[in-house]
């Protein structure tokens, strides 16, 4: 019999509530940028609302990577000192779990909200062209990361799409796991003012922000107003021949 019994697998918290409100809520609302983008779509009133509302996520995570929770902070998502060593070993058919993002991964997240940012940013602006080539390229960073997601659960035996819905991941492959740190004491009202700020500055931007099809029926108002002064409303010719 074995002198050192085998620990008990325990289950560990791993991402705060914040990190996994913001990632779900910004799936749904690229997902939803996406199938809106075409005017011919059954949701084309909600392309803008679903961008804007992207936009106060990135503002969010911008702050919650400073005061979050342990792994949802900037400091464990960059880590150069093992990018190394971990790149060898996917190469080498070592895949190991991590209680965090991998250094892989962490790089992953921050390229998708740099992506997620920019499009928001051309959209807003009106870079049409742009827009659209970065929208492609982040939809095409989201496919991989989807990809390197399930392939890397399957690997590592780690269920990743789970550990990001619970919040905790078992004990495993890490047996002396502590619960990660939590978010800092002021996290949550920053974080509140954050998102209040960035949503006030968005309908100061645009009024008509989180209102779906505002903008489409301001157009059209404006299009109405433009042929009543040129005179081309209806009954416009018929006073003036009178």
């Amino acid at each position: 019999m074995s002198a050192h019994p085998t620990p008990s697998i325990r289950t560990v918290k791993v991402w705060d509530p914040g990190v996994r409100l913001f990632h779900w809520t910004l799936v749904a609302s690229v997902a939803l940028a996406f199938l809106s983008s075409e005017e011919d779509s059954a949701l084309s009133a909600w392309h803008v609302p679903a961008g804007w509302v992207a936009a106060v996520l990135i503002a969010f995570r911008l702050v919650w990577g400073a005061v979050g929770g342990e792994h949802a902070r900037f400091s464990n998502l960059i880590r150069p000192s093992r990018m190394a060593g971990h790149v060898k070993g996917l190469f080498a058919g070592r895949v190991h779990a991590s209680m965090g993002h991998n250094p892989l991964g962490g790089i992953a997240v921050l390229g998708l909200l740099a992506l997620t940012a920019a499009t928001v940013f051309t959209g807003a602006t009106g870079g049409e062209d742009t827009h659209e080539v970065i929208g492609y390229v982040l939809l095409a960073m989201i496919a991989l990361h989807v990809l390197a997601v399930v392939v890397m659960s399957i690997l590592s035996r780690d269920n990743l799409i789970r550990a990001m819905v619970t919040g905790r991941k078992t004990t495993v492959h890490f047996p002396d796991a502590q619960d990660a740190a939590p978010p800092a004491r002021v996290a949550v009202p920053l974080a509140v003012l954050v998102v209040a700020g960035s949503a006030y500055a968005a309908t100061r931007m645009d009024p008509g922000a989180f209102t779906p099809g505002a903008r489409v029926e301001a157009g059209e108002t404006g299009e109405a107003d433009q042929k009543r002064e040129r005179g081309e409303g209806d009954g416009a010719g018929e006073a003036d021949e009178d």
